[in-house]
Order: C-alpha cells, then structure tokens, then sequence
C-alpha cells in the first residue's frame, strides 16, 4: 500500500512505498521525511472485514525460469572479457544453489552453437517474452544480464533525468540497443499476483534499466532512501499485480570496470564464495529487510567476489523495486 505526499522542495506528488521513512524525489533532489504514524485507538463499533477479501496466497513452490545472458563482443573494439564467464556462473548457481531445472535455462552467449541462442536483439527479445509467458502464481523467474549498458536521449518526456538507459545486444551496431521502455513492457509489465521476478544487470548506465517506478539506493553502510521514479505522464511502469526486483551494477550516470582476472574464475570458486551468504544472511535486518530473499544474498555476495576482491565495487549499489 502506498501514501501519497508532497515533495517538501517542489511540492511534486510522490508516492511513499511501504514502510519507507523517508522518499527523494527525483526532480528536484529534496529529501521529504515521514513522521510515524500515532497508534490506533481501537474502535469496538467497527465493521471488520469479511474474511478471505484479499487475493489468496501464491502457492509455495512454483515453476522456475531464467534467462541468462552474457556478451562478450569478442574479435571487436568494445570487447568484454569476464561477461561469458559470469553467465555460466550464474547459470551453476541456479541449477545448484536454487533447484532450477536445465531445461528451464536459456542461456546466450556466442559460444553457443544454436543460432536462437546468439545474444542478438531479436533472440534477447524472443527470450525475454518466454520467461514470462504462460507465468502462474507461485513462478520465481529470473534475468541476468553481463555486458555492454548505454543511454540514449529520450524525447518522450517518461524519464526523469531525460535518457533511456539500453542494453547493448551483440548486433546492437547494427540493429540497435533495447530499450528500458521495452525491457519493461516485455518482463515487468506482464506479471501477476504471485510471481516474482528478480533481474540482475551487471553493465554501465543500468539503474534503471527495467524502468521501475520505484528506486531504491543504499550506501554500503547499509542507509538507503527511496526515490519516486514514476513518468510525470501518469503512465503506470509496474506490475500487474506481481513483484519485480532489479539489481544494477552502476547507477545510471555510471560506468562498471572490467577485469580479466575474473574470466579466469571456475563456478567452484563462484559457489565457495556464494556458500558465505548463508552466514551472513543472520544479518539481513541490518539492510532493513531488503536482503531477506536469499537470492539477495547471493547475488550481494557475487558482487563482493567479482568486484570487490579486485577493487571494483561501485560508490553506490542501485535496487530497484
């Protein structure tokens, strides 16, 4: 449930998510907080709801689905070294850590000998609509995207600071970039009550690369503060109903480093290192709840191997939600 206020520097309406104590509004920057809400006196005269007015519980165990996407753009001036690699690593992970069954994988990259699984923008485009098509309650779906991430300007009027954030596709000289537009009309968009998806973007210029209407940004000493990142046309950038989390490597006036060092690790190395989330998940209420879903963990500890371990752990890690 969400409350309504107004910006305290523009007076631009925001909308507070759930139990956030304070909201930045992307406009003008101001910081607008919210003070707690007097307890309730109990009313003995009131009409309570009927039961079973809410829309049921998802079920616990559903379907299971990912794409995982990695681009290396070998043999060219924008080639990347550790994308392929991190991509079959987060592919170990899922189908070891997390029960995902192989044939519920679409992997690209351009080792692939399939042609439909070249990371090319129509086989991304043709991926991204099978993870959520036919998607019931109850579904964990996931995108995880390693590559190139850019922004071109948008004319629109829908993006805050002005620029559509893209994903680069293998062909993208070619055929062009996808868009944040279309990324989530295609992934975010479709989803229902009960299915979860959650999309990790490792590339530049990718904080807002699923166009969500909600940001939040956390510090590595665990502060965070909501921002409101709803197009002034009114037009609705969430679910249908669903939920949808995404992780980005950069915030969208930034660029992520890139190492050799870290296409030489194994996934034994990768799920070593995944195994320390477990442990550390005893401490997730020191995020605020943001890290309860163990997939959080993981992929926070992912980071931590990838890039912290060389020295490349970007000032400020972008949830958006």
């Amino acid at each position: 449930m969400m409350m309504l206020i107004d910006c305290s520097g523009c007076r631009t309406p925001l909308q507070l998510p759930h139990g956030a104590p304070c909201i930045r509004c992307a406009i003008c920057g101001a910081v607008t907080h919210i003070a707690p809400a007097p307890p309730a006196e109990p009313n003995r005269g009131a009409v309570q709801p009927a039961p079973g007015w809410a829309p049921p519980p998802p079920p616990v165990h559903g379907r299971k689905r990912a794409v995982v996407c990695g681009i290396s753009y070998r043999y060219s001036r924008h080639e990347l070294k550790g994308c392929i690699n991190d991509a079959k690593c987060m592919r170990h992970l899922l189908m070891t850590r997390f029960n995902f069954p192989d044939d519920s994988i679409i992997m690209l990259n351009e080792e692939q000998t399939d042609p439909y699984k070249i990371p090319t923008k129509h086989n991304i485009r043709m991926a991204m609509y099978w993870l959520v098509q036919g998607c019931q309650p109850g579904d964990s779906l996931v995108f995880h995207y390693s590559g190139h991430g850019s922004q071109q300007r948008n004319y629109s009027g829908d993006e805050v600071d002005g620029f559509d954030e893209t994903l680069c596709p293998l062909d993208f000289e070619t055929q062009g970039m996808i868009l944040d537009d279309e990324i989530n009309t295609a992934l975010v968009r479709p989803l229902p009550h009960g299915v979860k998806l959650h999309a990790l973007i490792d590339a530049c210029h990718s904080g807002t690369a699923l166009d969500l209407p909600y940001l939040c940004r956390m510090n590595r000493s665990g502060q965070y503060v909501w921002e409101d990142h709803r197009p002034r046309s009114g037009v609705w950038k969430g679910t249908s109903g669903g939920e949808a989390i995404s992780f980005s490597g950069c915030d969208d006036d930034q660029t992520s480093a890139d190492t050799s060092v870290s296409s030489r690790s194994t996934p034994q190395q990768f799920i070593a290192v995944m195994s320390m989330c477990y442990s550390l998940n005893y401490e997730a209420s020191l995020f605020k709840g943001l890290l309860a879903d163990h997939l959080f963990m993981q992929f926070l500890v992912y980071y931590l191997f990838d890039q912290v371990c060389f020295g490349l752990l970007q000032p400020t890690v972008v949830h958006s939600i």
